[in-house]
């Protein structure tokens, strides 16, 4: 279903790009009142395009994923800034996997200058990142792939990852709960994520705040089953607690940053 109003129309493109959209804002942007924004916004989610949050509105995730040329545009800066720090807690000579997701292929664009690694993954983008570098030792999980973001899943993937015991695992989330749970959309790339997330010794979780805002309809497992849990910023008490309720470690790129 297409938006009714030019306005409409520009809020959902906003929406794609940003992650995120704020009432306040918008208003401005437009010249309108916030409540002909907020009635924007819920005509859009009642065409389940958008999906209702406080103060403003985000991308409806429904049970299918954003496209992935759409995700690598939503709060990519915050994600580089996430794969960087994320890459600092890697050592060299060390061995790894990196899962699905933009975030995770932000992490592996930050490994780079890094020396001795042997990384396995069932993402191929990330695979096309490292392979060139003399240094790096690269294998590829194999079984089909996702057409539309590169990823390799199935059961051949995951006897793959089942024959190492990595240092780190680095993976991605769709949405997380505020009660830790950590969830996804696709369950053959939920199995290849638990099985990652067993057969690494410490695993780091890399996602920005905008994944407390998502739902998505597949467990991969709980936050307490992490060590690091890398983010541009924690908004939820309850999840921090639950954090240190389970000596996860927290690290924030921008908590600083004011909200909106």
């Amino acid at each position: 279903m297409e938006p009714a109003t030019t306005r409409q129309k520009e809020i959902l493109a906003l929406a794609r790009v940003q992650g995120r959209v704020n009432v306040d804002d918008l208003a401005d942007k437009f010249n309108v009142t916030p409540q002909t924004i907020r009635k924007d916004l819920n005509d859009l989610c009642e065409q389940r395009l958008l999906s209702r949050i406080h103060g403003g509105a985000v991308i409806a995730s429904g049970v299918e994923n954003t496209a992935y040329e759409a995700r690598r545009l939503i709060a990519a800066q915050e994600k580089r800034a996430i794969g960087a720090r994320a890459a600092a807690l890697i050592p060299n000579q060390s061995s790894l996997f990196i899962n699905i997701g933009t975030t995770t292929e932000e992490v592996a664009r930050a490994l780079t200058s890094h020396e001795d690694l042997l990384v396995i993954t069932n993402n191929l983008n990330v695979a096309r990142t490292l392979y060139p570098f003399p240094s790096f030792d690269v294998i590829v999980a194999g079984g089909p792939v996702r057409r539309s973001d590169g990823a390799v899943v199935g059961a051949a993937a995951i006897d793959l990852i089942r024959q190492f015991k990595v240092d780190t695992a680095v993976i991605g989330t769709s949405a997380i709960d505020e009660d830790g749970a950590l969830l996804d959309f696709d369950y053959r790339e939920v199995r290849v994520s638990q099985a990652i997330m067993e057969n690494a010794r410490r695993v780091v979780l890399v996602a920005d705040r905008l994944k407390l805002e998502r739902a998505a309809p597949v467990r991969i497992g709980h936050i307490s089953q992490i060590q690091v849990f890398v983010t541009d910023r924690l908004e939820s008490p309850r999840l921090r607690a639950i954090c240190a309720e389970h000596s996860v470690e927290v690290i924030e790129t921008a908590p600083e940053q004011a909200v909106r």
